[in-house]
């Protein structure tokens, strides 16, 4: 089964955005503009976002004010 473009760009967004281990809150913001642009988050988007909020939680990726 082929993912909507909307999840393919939310997963692509929040790989790019854990590769350094540091996620900015521009794309935190950026993730979270994504993953509700059609204002509804279906399940796939729900679990990759619980993925990324997993990894913000286990400190793999740090959530991070950029200057």
């Amino acid at each position: 089964m082929k993912l909507p473009r909307s999840e393919q760009d939310l997963a692509k967004v929040i790989a790019k955005a854990i590769e350094d281990s540091v996620i900015t809150i521009n794309e935190y913001e950026e993730i979270m503009s994504i993953a509700s642009q059609d204002s509804h988050i279906d399940r796939h988007e729900k679990a990759l976002l619980k993925q990324l909020n997993a990894l913000i939680a286990e400190k793999v990726g740090v959530l991070k004010k950029m200057p």
